[in-house]
């Protein structure tokens, strides 16, 4: 069985203001597999829903946000888990750090800045496992950041005493120190230069290849994906539109929305002009009818206007909505 299971999800914002009711349509029946001991990547502009889904699946739903359908089933070592309908207890208790952790977009989200490093590590092992002796606690920790490239000494300083690499290397030590099943990666690299984000992305791959546990890497960035990532998800508008292998994606992109976003990366020797993408996103709290990326589309046909596309099995691992498959392969 996959390590997570998403079937038919739906999870929007519903506000009320003024007597007005307000239904953002962010995540809109979606569906998709991850796989023991694999880097899932998803990509999309902004808006697309990419932080909302990171919210379902990690269990962190709070008002507006409701789930309004489907499912989220975790093949966790302890049992089949389903993070629709688990308690907050039991998310606090068993499931947040020790099975799921989670890469924040900005390393100072997590670490106090008043506090020292080793005070972050205390307060979330001391939560979620308590600390009965200190010098083995120490120990424990000291070793954990040395296998991650780090020295110990990091340990004794404030955030603002390091680097932006080195403090973004922390934020992936803390995710890593109870060695969960899924690690969510949300844009792990921005703001970081080239360099220092190769190290970053060297240092996840390394874990995972090491932990045999499963990653999902959240960013825009489609170069990220193509050097890290086994398969890659694409989301518009609160939608998946294709899914494939890493390599399938940049050697065959299906759907006129992802071809746009590989043929807009930059390539050695290539000085021909690249064009944008006319329009923008929808308004997710009135969608457009049919496929919701048709204002946009090149091939779009009267059909796209009305009629939702079924995801479409198309071999090799490969899959897409459209009502224009033909038309993109030609």
């Amino acid at each position: 069985m996959p390590f997570l299971s998403v079937k038919n999800l739906k999870a929007y914002y519903r506000t009320e203001m003024y007597g007005v009711s307000r239904m953002v349509r962010a995540i809109d029946d979606v569906s998709l597999t991850l796989e023991s001991n694999e880097i899932y990547g998803v990509a999309g502009e902004s808006s697309c829903g990419k932080t909302t889904l990171i919210k379902v699946l990690s269990g962190t739903i709070k008002p507006p946000l409701k789930i309004y359908e489907g499912s989220v089933n975790y093949q966790f070592k302890r049992g089949s888990v389903d993070m629709t309908k688990v308690s907050g207890e039991e998310l606090r208790k068993n499931i947040r750090w020790k099975e799921i952790s989670y890469v924040m977009q900005g390393s100072m989200s997590v670490l106090n800045p008043v506090r020292r490093v080793v005070k972050t590590f205390e307060d979330i092992i001391s939560t979620h496992e308590g600390i009965k002796n200190r010098k083995e606690f120490l120990e424990r920790i000291r070793e954990h950041v040395k296998k991650l490239g780090l020295p110990p000494d990091v340990l004794g300083l404030y955030p603002h005493e390091l680097s932006g690499g080195m403090r973004q290397r922390v934020a992936i030590a803390l995710a890593t120190v109870f060695h969960p099943g899924l690690i969510i990666a949300d844009e792990p690299t921005t703001a970081l230069d080239v360099v220092v984000q190769r190290g970053v992305l060297q240092l996840l791959k390394e874990i995972q290849g090491e932990s045999k546990n499963t990653v999902l890497l959240v960013t825009h960035d489609m170069a990220v994906h193509a050097n890290v990532a086994d398969r890659v998800g694409i989301m518009y508008a609160g939608r998946l539109v294709e899914e494939a292998p890493s390599q399938l994606v940049f050697k065959s992109p299906q759907h006129p929305y992802t071809k746009h976003l590989i043929s807009s990366l930059p390539v050695i020797g290539d000085k021909s002009g690249k064009s944008g993408l006319e329009g923008t996103p929808p308004n997710l709290a009135n969608p457009p009818q049919g496929c919701r990326f048709h204002p946009r589309c090149p091939l779009a046909k009267e059909s796209c206007k009305t009629e939702v596309p079924v995801m479409r099995d198309l071999g090799g691992g490969q899959r897409a909505a459209c009502h224009r498959l033909e038309g993109v392969r030609q």
